[in-house]
């Protein structure tokens, strides 16, 4: 029994013993409360940090690889041009069989190309455009209208919006004269 006497009087003595200086149960509590809600608000942040990196990087990844493609694509045009120059050139029937089997690689190229994103523009016809052609050349003519693409050297190519290579074209203009008579 007095084992128990002591033990109550021990316990009392603990409960209203405080160390000077130190803050109560309940301030305590708000304290911990308040750093635990820091805490919280730092690890959104952070979780929200890495998320926008995570998407940044992703888009970088994204826009290299168009970048090393439209490098890629940008080499093999003059190996287009060169197999549309051999067509071209070779239409007797003695090469028949060579002109078969490169009609076969060129097609293949192209579409290899096509599934890739890009586009090859023929612009024969169109009205001339500086984002997209090069004029190359120009003749006056009335039979055509003003601006009208004549004949294509090369054709343009575009990937992801981007021109690769404009097309190299010659286009059509009215003489001094007829436009300066349709004016007045």
């Amino acid at each position: 029994m007095k084992d128990r006497d002591i033990k109550i009087k021990v316990s009392n003595e603990e409960e209203s013993v405080q160390p000077e200086g130190s803050p109560s149960l309940n301030e305590e509590t708000v304290k911990l409360t308040a750093e635990l809600d820091d805490l919280r608000k730092t690890l959104l942040r952070l979780q929200a940090d890495f998320d926008n990196y995570r998407k940044r990087v992703e888009k970088e990844r994204a826009e290299d690889s168009k970048r090393a493609t439209a490098r890629l694509v940008e080499s093999l045009i003059p190996i287009v041009d060169s197999f549309d120059h051999a067509l071209a050139a070779h239409k007797d029937d003695e090469y028949a069989g060579y002109r078969k089997g490169f009609e076969l690689i060129h097609r293949q190229l192209l579409d290899n190309l096509a599934r890739l994103g890009v586009e090859r523009v023929e612009p024969l016809g169109k009205p001339f455009d500086p984002h997209v052609h090069q004029a190359m050349d120009r003749t006056e003519t009335m039979e055509h209208s003003d601006g009208t693409i004549l004949e294509v050297f090369q054709p343009a190519y575009i990937y992801n919006g981007r021109v690769l290579r404009p097309a190299m074209v010659r286009v059509a203009v009215h003489p001094a004269g007829a436009s300066n008579s349709a004016v007045n």
